[in-house]
């Protein structure tokens, strides 16, 4: 019993010795640690935060359409365009430019101020078929174009209209450069225009010929761009109509959707092949119907489905004796998601005044697919 407790008090002794020098050493192991937790050098930097992911929304699609400058102001509805183009300035040989009297500068001055109500662009465009002053215009452009000193007065002028109207652009419509000198002049003339009118937050598009025969699809080469001229340009409107004239007249080839899918492809080849973003181009599509008697004149869509509310889905009509061709509604639509599932930034119409308002609408019918595809699209996470 006496064993057993001088044990027992000999093992209490130890543990009591053993827990003593314990405390103290690690007593001076986190005195040691305070010490150099003290003294160490802070960071230079402190740890970057995690960066959220950045959402982006997709580019909008755009709708533009131009009018003509005879058209009053109120006549247009702007509430489904995201561009509005004025129809036109007149180059002259020298780089001045011309309206058709105060009467265009009155509508011009009405269109900006409507367009910008709405929240819509506003841009002006300069060339055109013909010329104020009589036939073609491509003599004068192509004159305004090939000298340094005209050339220098056209862009200046255009960029001061710019900007003393409030116009939110100008687009380019030379038709059309028929050989690789006109082609250069207009696409140095595009490079410095562009330069200027970015510097002040404006755009810079051009309207540009379909480059496609309407039935063959074969290249048409009489008609010359420089691809790199493209680069310059935020949107290439093409005017994927006026086929009726690629040969003996036929007024069944302004515009089937056969050569639109002609047109879509050659160009999505041709800015593919260049490396430029497809987004730049807009699909042209026309307003207006053509007759089979090339003696009589055009008439717009709205008078087709003013004439009968059925004429809006089909692309042939006869009226007044006459066989007019045209798109209707179906057709437009199939052109639009033809477009935009090649990628194309938008669709393009001639003109804004030949349009049915109301549910027979053709810019309706396109916004329609539009919103649709917009729709459709997600936001994306870039990481």
């Amino acid at each position: 019993m006496k064993k057993h407790t001088l044990l027992l008090a000999a093992v209490g002794f130890l543990i009591f010795i053993g827990g003593f020098f314990s405390r103290v050493y690690f007593s001076n192991i986190h005195e040691e640690r305070s010490k150099t937790a003290k003294f160490a050098p802070k960071l230079e930097r402190a740890p970057l935060p995690k960066q959220k992911p950045k959402i982006e929304q997709a580019q909008q699609n755009v709708l533009i359409g131009y009018v003509q400058d005879f058209r009053d102001p109120d006549s247009v509805d702007y509430s489904k365009l995201t561009h509005v183009i004025f129809s036109f300035a007149h180059p002259t040989k020298d780089g001045r430019l011309l309206f058709h009297g105060e009467t265009a500068m009155t509508n011009l001055r009405g269109m900006i101020e409507k367009a910008h109500q709405q929240n819509k662009k506003a841009i002006l465009a300069v060339g055109g078929w013909y010329h104020i002053q009589g036939g073609e215009s491509y003599e004068y452009f192509k004159a305004a174009i090939s000298n340094p000193t005209s050339r220098t007065t056209l862009i200046n002028e255009l960029v001061d209209i710019t900007e003393r109207e409030g116009l939110d652009g100008i687009d380019i419509d030379f038709e059309h450069p028929r050989s690789k000198e006109d082609a250069e002049n207009l696409a140095a003339f595009t490079k410095t225009l562009s330069e200027k009118l970015h510097a002040k937050d404006k755009e810079l598009s051009a309207a540009v010929y379909a480059k496609v025969h309407s039935v063959t699809g074969t290249e048409i080469t009489a008609v010359v761009y420089e691809p790199n001229m493209f680069q310059h340009l935020d949107y290439v409107n093409i005017m994927a109509y006026d086929g009726q004239w690629d040969g003996e007249y036929n007024a069944a080839n302004l515009s089937p959707y056969s050569f639109s899918e002609n047109v879509v492809n050659y160009w999505s080849n041709l800015f593919e092949t260049h490396g430029l973003s497809k987004e730049k181009l807009v699909l042209g599509v026309p307003f207006y119907a053509q007759p089979e008697d090339v003696s009589i004149k055009q008439v717009s869509y709205a008078a087709i489905v003013n004439s009968s509310p059925e004429n809006a889905e089909r692309d042939t009509v006869n009226m007044n004796g006459t066989t007019y061709h045209y798109n209707g509604m179906t057709t437009i639509q199939k052109k639009t998601k033809l477009a935009l599932e090649h990628g194309f930034g938008g669709m393009m119409l001639w003109e804004a005044g030949h349009d049915s308002l109301g549910p027979h609408s053709l810019t309706g019918a396109i916004l329609e697919v539009l919103e649709e595809e917009g729709n459709n699209q997600k936001q994306y996470t870039r990481r």
